[in-house]
């Protein structure tokens, strides 16, 4: 039996019951990630006010991605265990407490324990938080509803600093007002109804592994799906804090590299709610190719628009939704395939090759642009975006011959 085949366990809830999950996994999500992104650069600023260095301000921002990756491969498990209800739960109170702890004891390398701490709890809520959206929303609406989800985590990353900046790093208030926010994102969590859950040791059908071989499981399944995920993740996330250096070596001005980064963070925000609306409505696998068309095209034509600012600002908007919603429709196409433990395995390895493209991006875009700052740099995308638009088409290639057969 495959997982893709049964129904989600989810769709026995009535579907005021599943829009009432929906809105509490939204609301928490948004208001938790908005105290999140408040916190965690009062913090950078506190370190750098103190006269810390950028390598260790570095490594203390690291620790929290260190916690994902860390505790990735284990989150299947502890949702088997857990439930996604509880696992939501668990998720938020892990980084309130540590941030109550950091706002209270003035040390920093307490703080980096606990920033690692609140990364591996990051890690069961992004997770349970994506599998739980594809697994409640309605079939014929998945699209509309990852997308939503999607742009909402990428408003996060702009509300976030902005209440930072109108309160003022400065103010003795700010902190709490990021607790306050995380705070409110635990209670609306409970929002979240309980979700029927089948542990994977009573399926007896030999597909639903956790940790280590669900993961292996699920790439073994999909691996075009984490192929894309992980090119998602290397434009997304990894590129964006190199495009202002990237700018400045094609010959754009400072103010003008600066704005290639809102153009493309603003593209990767906006535009993941009608793509996977349009995911809906056409085929994915065509949404899918032409994302990763876009993105190559936009890696090699941004050199050229290096004498048309606003032209390249266009180019770096549709760059980065192309390259953005690589990771929403690989999301939609897990929550198509898969269910209960399944979703959550898969789930797993898509977020861990997201977060693998994205430390990945800026250590060899570095090298890149150390080594040949004007064609190196730009060859590696190249070569990341080709391989993953040929994997897609080699994948859809397969796809008809077996259907052909």
């Amino acid at each position: 039996m495959n997982s893709s085949n049964l129904a989600a366990p989810s769709m026995v809830l009535a579907p005021t019951t599943r829009r009432r999950g929906l809105w509490g996994i939204f609301v928490s999500t948004f208001l938790e990630l908005a105290g999140y992104f408040m916190f965690g650069p009062l913090l950078v600023l506190t370190l750098s006010g103190r006269g810390f260095g950028p390598d260790v301000v570095g490594l203390f921002t690291a620790s929290v991605w260190a916690g994902v990756l860390v505790a990735t491969p284990f989150a299947s498990h502890w949702v088997d265990q857990l439930g996604k209800r509880q696992s939501l739960i668990v998720s938020a109170a892990v980084p309130f407490a540590a941030f109550v702890v950091i706002a209270l004891v003035d040390s920093p390398w307490v703080w980096a324990g606990l920033y690692f701490v609140a990364g591996i709890a990051s890690s069961l809520r992004w997770i349970a938080a994506e599998a739980t959206v594809a697994e409640l929303a309605p079939p014929e609406r998945r699209g509309r509803f990852v997308g939503l989800f999607e742009t909402m985590v990428g408003a996060t990353f702009v509300v976030g600093p902005a209440l930072l900046a109108w309160i003022g790093t400065g103010n003795p208030l700010a902190p709490w007002v990021a607790l306050a926010l995380i705070g409110a994102g635990l209670l609306a969590t409970y929002l979240v109804p309980e979700l029927p859950h089948v542990h994977a040791a009573d399926t007896h059908d030999g597909h639903h592994h956790l940790g280590l071989r669900g993961i292996l499981t699920a790439v073994k399944a999909a691996p075009v799906i984490m192929i894309a995920g992980f090119v998602g993740g290397f434009f997304e996330s990894g590129i964006t804090s190199l495009l202002p250096v990237y700018g400045l070596a094609l010959g754009f001005t400072a103010a003008a590299a600066a704005l290639l980064v809102s153009a493309s963070g603003l593209g990767s925000s906006l535009m993941m709610w009608p793509l996977g609306e349009l995911a809906d409505r056409v085929s994915r696998r065509a949404v899918f190719i032409t994302c990763a068309a876009l993105t190559l095209a936009g890696t090699l034509l941004l050199p050229l628009a290096a004498g048309t600012t606003w032209l390249a600002w266009v180019i770096a908007f549709v760059w980065g939704s192309a390259g953005g919603a690589l990771y929403t429709l690989a999301m939609i196409e897990i929550g198509t395939r898969n269910t209960g433990t399944a979703l959550v395995s898969s789930t797993s390895v898509l977020v861990l090759s997201y977060t693998f493209g994205g430390m990945l991006a800026p250590a060899l875009g570095g090298l890149m642009l150390k080594w040949a700052p004007q064609w190196g740099f730009t060859g590696l995308l190249g070569l990341v975006a080709a391989g993953g638009l040929l994997a897609l088409i080699a994948d859809q290639s397969m796809r008809r011959g077996r259907v052909a057969r």
